[in-house]
């Protein structure tokens, strides 16, 4: 009855493939059967009384065996096609290629921050050896933001059109060569000296905007925060590199020593970004599937800007769009009043000597690195547990602002060096907090017009830190004391706060 049964089926395809429970009950009986007489390959069915029912049944099964052979060899044929393109990739990856991505560009913010330091160091000298009056310090100094304002919004829009890769490589290669030149350009004459220092500016411009794009293409949602974090640490320990390795390259070396070495360092980090990072992860010939598939499974696909003109007056017309900017003017307010004013307010609130006031200001940055890479983490964190992005940017955003005006209002009392010290330590670690708060919103909002976002708010920040700066020097000479401009600071952060928590969101809206 079994091999009438088989007998009874449409073909032999049928018979292998059937769900029907009654035929896989009789085949696995006539399998039973028949299987003690079953020898090696070329199989050979013997029995004791054939028939035509039995020889179809040895055609079946041959049938069926060559299937499965034919089956089996086709998928050793795709194992090895796969183990012998990026199968082999994956086995010999060690370090995922995002956290490549990530450490590179970590690198070049730390130089980005450093070579700006050198010449906060260098000038020392170079006004000694060529007389400069404190006034014309002023302009040397200020000189580096007259390029940075302009660039910015040049280069977002550069890198919302070519990627963040080419624009940061052009970038490092122009600010190291005005790097290398600048002690050149001083002995020359003071009109060399500002256009280099100017072309420095202009040239690092970029590199925000760089970072930002390109972090957002190879991190997932929830470790975008995590990327920045890391990568803005570098820029913040770039100001320790620059403080602590300037004045040993002049005091062994002389003025050009430190601008040679930075200059140096740039040439070597762009030949190795140059062949080991692409715009985009799926154009990555190194990166393996599970790890392409990781970072587009945590993020949006959005159309990518095809070099179209950014909408500046649509962008301007929406309230997160101010919510940034203002963001963005009142982080730099705060930073450049702290990081161009510390050494000066040691020295003359509390009588500590410039050596000692340097060592005081140095210590905020290092720490400013380690709060920010764990505020990425947080907030990282958060977006994981199921808050939504709006509330995680606003928290991380609120204590970005209502931390350091806190922290400044109380410097107002502080007796000691060391309480002071402490207190703006404070304020700069959690400022660090609007890393993953302002910093990370352009790309929410608006992913396609990103890198002019940044361009737009960072040109405003900036002009904010020369205002600032400037305006911290006349309320001083003013009011005899930094507390007025301390108290301004810290209601700035206030307002700010205030005005972000009620329309900024997380959401796109270009």
């Amino acid at each position: 009855m079994a091999a009438k049964s088989l007998l009874h089926s449409s073909s032999p395809c049928h018979s292998c493939f059937s769900s029907s429970q009654s035929s896989l009950i009789n085949f696995r009986r006539t399998q039973l059967a028949f299987e003690n007489r079953v020898h090696a390959k070329g199989v050979k069915w013997e029995s004791s009384s054939p028939s035509f029912g039995v020889e179809r049944l040895q055609l079946q099964r041959k049938e069926q065996q060559k299937s499965l052979e034919v089956r089996c060899t086709a998928e050793s044929i795709d194992r090895g096609m796969l183990i012998g393109r990026r199968g082999r990739e994956e086995a010999k990856v060690s370090v995922p290629e995002r956290f490549k991505v990530v450490a590179l560009m970590a690198c070049v913010m730390c130089l980005c921050n450093a070579d700006r330091v050198v010449m906060s160091v260098a000038v020392v000298p170079l006004a000694a050896q060529h007389g400069w009056s404190n006034s014309f310090l002023g302009i040397v100094q200020s000189s580096f933001l007259w390029g940075y304002i302009f660039s910015s919004v040049v280069g977002g829009a550069l890198v919302d059109k070519y990627g963040g890769k080419r624009v940061i490589a052009t970038g490092v290669a122009l600010w190291s060569l005005a790097t290398l030149l600048t002690p050149w350009a001083a002995n020359h004459s003071t009109a060399s000296l500002l256009a280099v220092r100017a072309f420095f500016g202009l040239a690092e411009g970029v590199a925000l905007p760089s970072m930002s794009i390109l972090l957002s293409r190879w991190f997932p949602n929830h470790e975008r925060a995590s990327a920045v974090g890391f990568s803005m640490a570098g820029f913040h320990l770039g100001n320790v590199a620059g403080l602590l390795l300037t004045p040993i390259m002049l005091s062994s070396i002389g003025i050009t020593g430190p601008f040679i070495l930075f200059s140096s360092l740039g040439l070597l980090w762009l030949m190795t970004w140059t062949h080991g990072v692409t715009n985009d992860p799926q154009e990555n010939q190194f990166i393996s599937n599970s790890e392409l598939r990781l970072i587009q499974a945590g993020k949006v696909d959005y159309p990518v800007n095809k070099g179209e003109l950014p909408p500046v007056r649509l962008l301007l017309s929406k309230l997160p769009t101010w919510a940034i900017i203002f963001a963005n003017i009142t982080n730099n307010w705060g930073y450049f009043v702290l990081l161009s004013w510390m050494p000066l307010y040691f020295k003359t609130v509390f009588n500590v000597n410039l050596k000692q006031a340097a060592w005081f200001s140095a210590v905020p940055w290092g720490t400013m690195a380690v709060s920010g890479y764990f505020a990425g983490r947080t907030s990282d964190y958060l977006i994981k547990a199921g808050l939504s992005l709006t509330l995680v940017r606003k928290i991380m955003q609120s204590i970005g602002f209502m931390g350091p005006g806190v922290s400044l209002l109380c410097l107002n009392y502080a007796k000691t060096p060391e309480s002071a010290l402490l207190l703006i330590t404070i304020a700069l670690s959690l400022s660090s907090f609007s890393q993953a708060g302002f910093l990370l919103n352009m790309q929410d909002i608006a992913p396609q017009y990103a890198g002019f976002l940044h361009g737009i708010s960072n040109s405003a920040g900036t002009l904010a830190a020369i205002i600032s700066t400037i305006g911290t020097g006349y309320f001083v000479q003013w009011l005899g004391s930094f507390q007025a401009f301390l108290t301004v600071t810290a209601a700035l952060y206030f307002i700010t706060a205030i005005f972000w928590n009620l329309y900024a969101t997380g959401e796109r809206v270009f």
